[in-house]
């Protein structure tokens, strides 16, 4: 089982992790690299039905998503809707400091695992329910994957926008590739569930209801920023104000100019273009409504411009710009290697890979040490060890398909 190192924040902490959705085992990969020791409860026989998810590791038949949320976690089976399976939960959650959850709200009256249930016998036991909607609400009980949630948050009927969108203007609105709104819930629901830990020695056990729904709107905020200008967002309206990605002869930049010395340094930036001695170019309010007359300007002049030119002249004059970059160029950059931003992970019939960390770093970097390589892999560690139970004890539950 993953020990925690001394040197981190939540050494000696025990999350008891029963989740099928990304939002709830992203959560707890964040934990684990914060030095709590996870223990991830799983179906007997396939596991977590994120092992059969993709995008698969090439040659092989393992899901690139489960191996990156679920490293440094132990994995336990366990039918929690057997008699004995349930009974086993409830003695590692007494050993646990937080219970980290998705099960739906009925299906968690009918396992009897409610936050009531699970309070009554765990006194000081943080219980974190992680679901697409939260645990209360005429919507609780939906089920709902990465489309649902994204589009719910209403960053997706936003996509595509900018250059995206004059690139491929017949578009329907789309999602983020990948689990976007799932990792937005599951870090959401790392911050409540440290401000929990917080005063867990004062309070006791609490309930926290994270909805990644919720995560999302929140997320989206700058909508009701454009609302106060007057601007309703839609795809086709949603834009900065002017800038956004820009083309150049080598590649794109990234501007974004909110504040006047920005734009003052824009100006400068192009050498001070006929243009933009216009008047009405003084108002940053007449600016930000007439964005698309600027951008016409700004990408016809960037288009003859290259990329490390503009982002190195246009820093010196406060602007802010930035390349975009792709995955082998972060991931070769030295900025990366100087932060140990990837470690390399040994798979096994895959190989040693590349993997990301953690988007922080404590004492020493994280390190990746293991991921639940088989359902069960732990069993008798967690079971027999921590709990106590005897091996042939173990082989009865397996005998049983409890285990």
């Amino acid at each position: 089982m993953p020990a925690a190192s001394n040197d981190t924040p939540l050494n000696g902490i025990v999350v008891v992790e029963h989740c099928r959705s990304v939002a709830g085992s992203y959560a707890g990969r964040m934990l684990a690299l914060m030095g709590a020791t996870v223990i991830k409860i799983e179906a007997p026989g396939a596991g977590d039905p994120l092992r059969r998810m993709p995008p698969f590791i090439d040659g092989v038949k393992r899901s690139a998503l489960f191996d990156y949320i679920n490293v440094n976690k132990s994995s336990v089976t366990l039918d929690v809707k057997t008699k004995t399976g349930l009974a086993l939960l409830n003695e590692l959650l007494k050993k646990a400091d937080v219970f980290l959850d998705d099960t739906r709200p009925s299906d968690r009256k009918a396992l009897g695992i409610t936050p009531e249930e699970v309070a009554g016998d765990n006194a000081p036991l943080l219980f974190a329910s992680v679901l697409p909607f939260g645990a209360h609400g005429q919507h609780c009980d939906y089920l709902a994957y990465e489309l649902n949630t994204l589009h719910s948050g209403g960053e997706g009927y936003l996509m595509p926008n900018g250059l995206a969108l004059e690139l491929f203007p017949d578009r329907p609105p789309v999602k983020i590739y990948g689990q976007f709104a799932q990792f937005v819930g599951g870090t959401s629901a790392v911050c409540a569930i440290i401000s929990g830990l917080l005063i867990q020695d004062v309070v006791g056990g609490q309930f926290i209801d994270i909805s990644v729904q919720d995560a999302n709107v929140a997320l989206s905020c700058f909508n009701i920023q454009r609302l106060g200008e007057g601007v309703l967002e839609n795809r086709h309206a949603r834009s900065f104000q002017y800038g956004g990605v820009l083309e150049c002869s080598d590649g794109y930049v990234g501007l974004l100019t909110l504040e006047q010395h920005q734009w003052e340094g824009l100006v400068q930036l192009m050498g001070e273009p006929e243009w933009t001695k216009e008047e009405w170019l003084k108002d940053p309010l007449n600016r930000g409504r007439r964005g698309a007359e600027i951008n016409k300007q700004i990408r016809a002049w960037a288009k003859s411009q290259r990329v490390e030119d503009l982002v190195i002249k246009g820093q010196a004059l406060s602007v802010p710009l930035a390349k975009y970059v792709g995955p082998d160029a972060i991931m070769a950059a030295e900025q990366t290697k100087a932060r140990d931003v990837f470690a390399d992970v040994d798979i096994p019939g895959v190989g040693t890979v590349s993997m990301l960390t953690a988007p922080f770093q404590f004492t020493t970097p994280e390190k990746l040490d293991a991921y639940p390589a088989e359902p069960g892999a732990n069993n008798a560690t967690v079971l027999c060890e921590l709990l106590g139970h005897s091996r042939s004890e173990l082989d009865r539950w397996a005998a049983e398909r409890v285990v």
